[in-house]
């Protein structure tokens, strides 16, 4: 037998949907997984907000053909049968293998298991400044943003479906949610255009339920006419002309999926937009009665994929993170992507068969209190089936009380988060004791100026009345000396200043006991370019050392004229040391290679090599990967230690007109 068969669909089939729900999540899977091969597959999710507008709409215009109404609390009943069990299962058992495994995975846990559970996640990530596109501090049910858009939209529909009935023809009763969509959409775009920030456009129901408006209002227009409950089966000319938007619409989405970039205003003003209306148009060709390409994409393995496409959705996320925290803990450090990509996705449709098999199927067709019932049946017997259901109420009784622990247990913040906050409370306190000495030094400054005031006064020679002593030079003025070039045979704290971003502020303690008194500007998400702004500027005032330390290179891709107003602001006289970057992020390479070949030109400029010390060390970094933890800011301090001993080195000199080496 083919794999390849189409199955006989059930009375209630719509043909195709299947396969491409299982395309759609498909794609948000590889661009979890492996981001740089596609870069556009968060566009999946759109391809699922159509599909329910249209599957629920049509579900809703069948009801009312067939008994004139739409029974509210049935249908709401029948979305919490199919959504809740399944979502239950992931939150508890996620929560107690995030606790096992990792407690960065728990941080907000029990604000993210409410907004999950009330399907108001979006809504919360949004208040809580979540970024959707970073992976810095990612949350353990970050993907249910969507399931909350779609419950926020399955409440409203029937309530604006009950309203809609009413009018005469399809085209009214299609027109308004054809226009709410557009105006969904506009928002999306001009709130772009406006620069509001990408995860509130993209997390927000206002602006991102289009898909399920489109999707909705094609249900209506593609409604039978009243009197027939099957539209009339599509001819040859038909059958050309569905399958060509099917494909054509296909390959356009899948140049969008490889080449849309996540966050972008090209992608809110248009990308969005349009990968919608072709998942719109896909779906129209595709279910039209008898279509071949709908029954094409009805083949076993994609009908498989697509019936389980909610739970492999719901599981592969949390399975992602704690895959990778686990997996980083025995490998000391980052995992290898392969192994990563290979256990999660082994994991996520394990679980996520299981989980159609014995919880979402049985909950569907007998209620939650009769798939106990059957479970316990089940469980009964001395079978296959009798394991896994014992598998199964094992799993629920030891998660229930696991995730009241862990949710009790979770810590208030990341370990990355941790370690900045160390490094900010010791940099408010050396600011404060800056500030208090810099108080005393003027107040000191004064009283000196007040005594040599007083002591002039005394001494003043007799003389004319009102005749003021002169403090002329015999000698004429004095010329303004040049400062000498500082030339240290070591490099201690006074000697420099170090200007970062927040893993030189995690760094912070551990520099400061190296090198007592350097001066240290660090702050989180900092760039090259407001590093050259601060560089200039203390250049220009006079308190700019003779060794200038710079950690800027973790947040983005730098510049070379960025680099070049640095080490133009140091002047001949000045030592600069760049220090490289240490990230999973993909502009790190390029960033170390730009540092490295910008200090290989110019004399007086070497680089400390963070990131070969760091990679690999057990515990020397946080949560994250990116940010040191106490022995981690050692190894900062040891790579600054091996830049300023280079730079001293006989072979490294100063002053621009001296050939490098």
């Amino acid at each position: 037998m083919s794999i390849f068969r189409v199955s006989t669909p059930h009375p209630r089939h719509i043909g195709g949907l299947d396969g491409l729900r299982a395309i759609a999540v498909l794609l948000v899977l590889i661009y979890h997984l492996a981001p740089k091969a596609l870069t556009g597959g968060f566009l999946g999710v759109d391809i699922f907000f159509v599909i329910s507008g249209f599957l629920i709409t049509t579900l809703l215009l069948r009801e009312v053909r067939k008994s004139g109404q739409i029974r509210l609390v049935a249908f709401w009943q029948r979305r919490a049968r199919r959504l809740l069990p399944p979502l239950a299962l992931v939150v508890l058992v996620s929560t107690t293998l995030a606790y096992l495994v990792d407690r960065d995975l728990l941080v907000n846990i029990g604000k993210q298991i409410l907004g999950t559970v009330f399907f108001v996640s979006n809504w919360m990530f949004i208040a809580n400044g979540t970024d959707y596109f970073t992976q810095d501090t990612p949350e353990l049910f970050r993907n249910t943003w969507s399931l909350a858009i779609e419950e926020q939209f399955y409440l409203v529909l029937p309530l604006l479906a009950l309203l809609l009935i009413t009018l005469r023809s399809r085209a009214t009763r299609g027109l308004p949610l054809l226009i709410l969509g557009v105006i969904s959409a506009g928002f999306m775009a001009g709130m772009a255009v406006d620069g509001i920030d990408p995860t509130r456009i993209y997390f927000g129901s206002d602006t991102h339920s289009f898909g399920l408006l489109l999707g909705a209002a094609l249900a209506v227009f593609a409604e039978p006419r009243k009197g027939t409950d099957v539209a009339r089966q599509i001819g040859r000319s038909g059958q050309i002309l569905t399958t060509s938007i099917a494909v054509l619409g296909g390959a356009v989405f899948l140049y969008l999926a490889f080449t849309v970039k996540e966050a972008s205003l090209e992608s809110f003003t248009g990308g969005f937009q349009l990968a919608t209306l072709l998942a719109v148009a896909i779906i129209w060709a595709i279910t039209r009665p008898g279509a071949i390409v709908g029954r094409a994409l009805d083949c076993a393995p994609l009908r498989w994929i697509g019936e389980r496409s909610y739970g492999i959705y719901l599981w592969h996320w949390p399975l992602l993170l704690i895959v990778t925290a686990a997996l980083k803990n025995v490998f000391g450090g980052s995992a290898p992507l392969a192994l990563v990509i290979i256990i999660t996705a082994t994991a996520t449709f394990g679980l996520a068969a299981l989980s159609y098999t014995y919880v979402e199927q049985p909950v569907r067709r007998s209620g939650i209190r009769g798939a106990f019932r059957l479970m316990r049946l089940r469980a009964s017997r001395t079978t296959r089936q009798s394991i896994i259901a014992i598998a199964v109420l094992a799993v629920v009784i030891v998660s229930v009380p696991m995730t009241a622990v862990a949710v009790a247990a979770a810590p208030e913040r990341t370990s990355s988060a941790d370690v900045i906050a160390r490094g900010e409370a010791m940099l408010k306190q050396q600011q404060a004791a800056a500030e208090a000495q810099a108080i005393a030094d003027a107040k000191a400054a004064e009283e000196a100026k007040a005594a040599e005031d007083a002591r002039r006064q005394t001494e003043a020679p007799k003389g004319k009345p009102g005749a003021k002593p002169t403090t002329k030079d015999p000698k004429g003025p004095k010329k303004p000396q040049p400062r000498p070039a500082p030339v240290p045979i070591e490099v201690t704290g006074a000697d420099i200043t170090a200007v970062g971003d927040s893993v030189m502020l995690a760094s912070l303690p551990e520099l400061s006991a190296r090198f007592p008194g350097i001066a240290v500007d660090a702050a989180v998400s900092r760039g090259m370019s407001v590093g050259a702004d601060l560089i200039e500027a203390q250049a220009e005032n006079g308190t700019l050392r003779s060794v200038v330390l710079v950690g800027l290179g973790t947040n983005g891709p730098v510049d070379h004229d960025d680099l070049a107003r640095i080490t133009k602001a140091a002047g001949n006289d000045r030592f600069v040391i760049f220090v490289d970057a240490h990230a999973d992020r993909d502009w790190i390479p390029q960033v170390n290679q730009d540092l490295a070949a910008f200090a290989a030109e110019r004399p007086g400029v070497v680089t400390a090599p963070w990131t070969e010390m760091v990679s690999g060390v057990p515990d020397a970094l946080a949560g994250d990967d990116i940010h040191p933890n106490p022995s981690g800011g050692e190894i900062y301090a040891d790579a600054a230690q091996q830049a300023f001993d280079a730079m001293l080195s006989p072979g490294e000199v100063r002053g621009w007109s001296v050939p490098r080496r």
